[in-house]
């Protein structure tokens, strides 16, 4: 036995291997250059692999007859018999770029995989906005309360996200969420990011990734911007509602092994309300790009995001039952805000040697937050009304390096690939506040008042052990947090500190059971932070309620324009603890506990014609209060998205899309209720040579509902007490613009 063990740690660190081998350089047949991230698949022993950053792959245990499967989104699938004249050396395939389609995905053991597919939804139906990318993750929906100003409201598997609390987003590695926020814990504004420079996603639901940290309870989204752009482009739109916005994308270098580009955006918009928003919106957005195509590839990209806008915020609904306001007006119309993030960030890919190599990353971000709002407009101050402020001036640094590196085990079968990682984030946020205010001008009282600090340094490890077609992925991760804060309110000198160490384990067992059909079980912990200035007022207490999660699922393609998606899943949090930055207070609500499905379709009618829908069921209930009053506010328990698009069709592409949301809860006994919806969206392009132009409609049918809404207590003018009923932002109604592109 211990000479078996000691064979095995040799083979191990050596990487010994003793079969017959294929490797090779992936090429695009368009500009001969190497293809990174090509899955390079054997049909039959199910080994697999990718191409590295400089387009080389090896795969081994490779046998006569063996036929080897290379496939991308955006390229023609491609296969070579293994023969006699290219068993054991080196082979150069080439790739035609085509257009994206449902046949060149393999269903193979990644514990992600949904992404491939999902990312085809992506290629085939355009977004009006970065933060709408999220729409495009399965179950995943958002609304927006503030006329696009802030951050959406994110709804997924049974929870009410607010802004970002139990999902982490990051843009090419670098963190959107914020940490101990001015409006909430876990804040993700993703408007800095100009949608025509998103390439793909990636996403995984559930905490079964050990190179995700804080906030992926319910799951993580990591949107990849390009490295470069084929062709430049300027586009203009203009709208009803006074709605306007420009674009360009314009290559700085475009030479063998750099790439330069730089985008802009400017929107303008009154808005559907009765008083005008105002909004504006500009995006900068430049990035650098070099690939020598041997063995290292760098990216530097800077961007600047700052936006302004009025808003006529959550409106009750007595106000319009009455006739007070229509539903497109405010009772208190001073509400808006502005908000501004410049960033840079650098990703950088090492390749060592065949088996291995180092991908790093680091960013720096400058952020900026004001925002006015009135949710109980005179309950707390009938004479001035109950405006609040709040604000921050923020800076973040961070980094990260993950060692990655493939084996091939003198099991022939077997394959084993490890990635170690470590880094950290550092959040300095300054005057973080919140102020009674009025007419967004006048000081009146100042609720919280302070600086934070808070750090997290991490590190982790994941390994992939595949032996024939089972995969067995088992990670740990490390986190290590302090937050600080001082509070300025605080009559003496008042700086309080924590510190906290918690270990998050995973394991996935995925079977692929042929290259069409993939079985899946995952499980592993995962966490959300919570508001320095609680834990600091807590000494110390549910600084990091952890999540256990568990998915048991499928991946089927019965045909090669075919595939199916099914998972049943759980979820149990630890504790529902979340600062209030509305407020200023703590609600604890306690453990809660969820179970659901997800079920989803993707078919490929024909070349031109592609079809999704997905349909996702939660059930969301608090473990520790009594029966009947266990509901958890605003979570939806039924929801679903999908779509019909076309592309090439004569001079035509476009396409229909919907989305769902049942009535669900809005208080803990549900005796409140939250309207469900069901909009429809359409997009229609007339294409000739290099000129696209475009029709938009959002709410195609003018359905009336209600995009985000609460149940709140609030006080009119003219009241004697305090109601608390639905209050609602009305959801767009039937709303065109036409655009306008050309690409030269």
């Amino acid at each position: 036995m211990l000479k078996k063990i000691i064979l095995l740690l040799l083979l191990l660190s050596a990487g010994l291997t003793y079969a017959h081998d294929l490797s090779g350089t992936v090429m695009s047949n368009d500009n001969e250059k190497p293809l990174q991230d090509v899955g390079v698949y054997n049909k039959t022993t199910g080994a697999y692999t990718y191409t590295n950053v400089s387009g080389y792959f090896e795969l081994d245990d490779i046998s006569l007859g063996d036929i080897i499967y290379f496939y991308q989104l955006g390229y023609e699938n491609y296969e070579v018999t293994v023969t006699e004249a290219n068993l054991d050396s080196n082979i150069t395939v080439r790739m035609r770029i085509a257009p994206a389609s449902l046949d060149q995905i393999l269903v193979v053991s990644k514990v992600n995989a949904l992404s491939n597919f999902v990312n085809i939804d992506v290629q085939t139906s355009p977004v009006k906005s970065s933060q709408e990318i999220l729409r495009k993750i399965p179950g995943l929906i958002i609304g927006q309360h503030a006329g696009g100003g802030k951050a959406e409201q994110i709804f997924l598997r049974g929870f009410d996200i607010d802004h970002g609390t139990d999902i982490a987003i990051e843009v090419d590695g670098m963190p959107v969420n914020m940490v101990s926020h001015a409006h909430g814990q876990g804040y993700a504004d993703m408007h800095f990011v100009i949608p025509e420079t998103i390439e793909n996603l990636d996403f995984g639901k559930g905490s079964y990734y050990a190179d995700k940290g804080n906030f992926n309870t319910a799951g993580y989204v990591d949107v990849k911007t390009k490295k470069t752009i084929d062709e430049n482009v300027i586009s203009v739109e203009a709208g009803q509602f006074n709605t306007v916005r420009a674009l360009s994308m314009l290559k700085l270098i475009s030479s063998e092994k750099s790439n330069a580009y730089v985008a802009s955006a400017l929107s303008l918009s009154d808005g559907v309300f009765d008083s005008p928003q105002n909004f504006n919106r500009l995006n900068i957005m430049g990035r650098y790009n070099f690939n020598n195509y041997e063995d290292q590839e760098f990216s530097i990209a800077l961007s600047h995001f700052q936006s302004k806008w009025d808003a006529s915020g959550q409106i009750p609904q007595r106000a319009v039952d009455q006739g007070i306001i229509g539903r497109f007006g405010a009772i208190d119309d001073t509400e808006g805000g502005n908000t501004s993030r410049t960033n840079i960030w650098l990703n950088h890919n090492k390749q060592l040697d065949e088996h291995s190599n180092i991908e790093s990353s680091a960013y720096l971000t400058k952020y900026n937050f004001e925002l006015f709002s009135n949710f109980t407009f005179f309950l707390e101050d009938p004479v001035n009304a109950d405006q609040i402020r709040q604000f921050e001036d923020r800076t973040i640094i961070g980094a990260k390096s993950a060692y990655k590196r493939s084996l091939h085990l003198e099991d022939h079968d077997a394959q084993l690939n490890y990635e170690l990682g470590i880094g950290f984030r550092y959040d300095d946020i300054n005057d973080n506040q919140l102020s009674r205010t009025r007419n967004r001008r006048e000081l009146l009282e100042r609720l919280a008042f302070g600086d934070v600090d808070e750090v997290n340094g991490f590190s982790y490890a994941n390994l992939k052990y595949k032996w024939n077609k089972l995969t067995i992925n088992p990670g740990v991760r490390l986190d290590y947090f302090t937050f600080d804060y001082v509070d300025f309110l605080s009559d003496t000198f008042d700086s309080r500190s924590e510190d906290k160490v918690l270990v998050s384990p995973k394991l996935n067992f995925i079977y692929a059971a042929s290259p069409k059909t993939q079985l899946f079980l995952k499980s592993g912990f995962g966490f959300h932070s919570n508001d320095s200035r609680v834990v600091t007022a807590n000494s110390g207490e549910d600084i990091l309620p952890t999540a256990f999660s568990t998915d048991l699922g499928t991946i089927f393609k019965p045909t090669d324009k075919l595939a199916i998606n099914a998972a049943l899943w759980s979820l149990f949090l630890q504790q529902e603890f979340v600062y209030v930055g509305d407020a200023a207070i703590v609600e604890p609500s306690g453990r809660t506990q969820r179970f659901g499905v997800d079920f989803g379709v993707r078919y490929q009618l024909t070349d031109w014609l592609y079809a999704n829908t997905d349909i996702n069921y939660a059930y969301a209930r608090s473990v520790d209060a009594p029966n009947g009053e266990d509901f958890i506010p605003l979570a939806p328990d039924l929801t679903s998205a999908g779509g019909l698009s076309f592309k090439d069709l004569g001079h035509f592409s476009g396409g229909v899309s919907y989305r769902y949301i049942k009535d669900r809860p809005a208080n803990e006994d549900n005796s409140i209720e939250a309207e469900g919806y069901f909009v429809t969206d359409l997009n229609l392009n007339y294409n000739y040579k290099n000129w696209t132009l475009g029709v938009v409609v959002e709410n195609l049918l003018d359905t009336e509902w209600n995009e985000t809404q609460f149940a709140t207590e609030s006080r009119l003018f003219n009241e004697a007490a305090p109601v608390e009923e639905i209050h609602f932002t009305p959801g767009t109604p039937f709303f065109m613009r036409a655009k306008l592109s050309v690409r030269f």
